[in-house]
């Protein structure tokens, strides 16, 4: 019971001092789930933001639910994710009361305005960190720049990709670069 408390304060916290969604969130993530638990290795919490993209859902929700469950089963996965929710619920169900009273005063977008901003730099700084865990040959900087390629074009053209197809070519990429590297000496993926 102690541990099914641990992981609900410890994604309470997160869900509750982090703004801006679920990439804001990834940070704190990392350093709590990471760092101060050692509940998974920086590896591992790659993985999990990647399944937790092409699965339906917020990605710090799935996150913490895979986290959750890697600790403690169907009970920690589902006290995790309660854990991660429970603050946002409370703090928008208030908030949403509030804002609809003084959304259009100007101080209010503009604090909206900076507030988008630092969320930007958050964001960024998850990038960063996944990039240095992520991009770590010749392949999977291959693999990285056709998909940033591939959201970019689409974005441009009007026909956005789905991540989830992003996600399943990029799974079969990162394996045809494994087996090739296998298979000639001194390549890596």
């Amino acid at each position: 019971m102690n541990a099914l408390l641990t992981l609900f304060w410890t994604f309470a916290r997160i869900g509750g001092l982090t703004f801006g969604g679920g990439y804001a969130m990834l940070p704190m993530l990392q350093r709590e789930i990471v760092e101060h638990h050692g509940w998974a290795t920086e590896e591992e919490l790659a993985d999990y933001y990647a399944v937790g993209q092409c699965t339906p859902g917020v990605i710090a929700v799935n996150t913490a639910t895979f986290i959750g469950y890697k600790q403690r089963g169907v009970l920690g996965g589902i006290a995790a994710t309660l854990g991660v929710v429970f603050p946002s619920l409370v703090i928008i169900t208030i908030l949403a009361a509030c804002l609809q009273n003084f959304a259009e005063y100007p101080i209010v977008q503009d604090a909206f305005a900076g507030i988008s901003v630092c969320v930007c730099v958050l964001i960024l700084r998850a990038v960063l960190k996944l990039w240095k865990k992520s991009v770590i040959s010749p392949g999977t900087l291959a693999i990285f720049i056709g998909v940033f390629g591939a959201s970019a074009l689409g974005n441009f053209i009007g026909f956005a990709i789905s991540p989830v197809v992003l996600v399943v070519l990029s799974g079969v990429a990162g394996i045809v670069l494994r087996t090739i590297s296998r298979t000639k000496p001194g390549k890596g993926a």
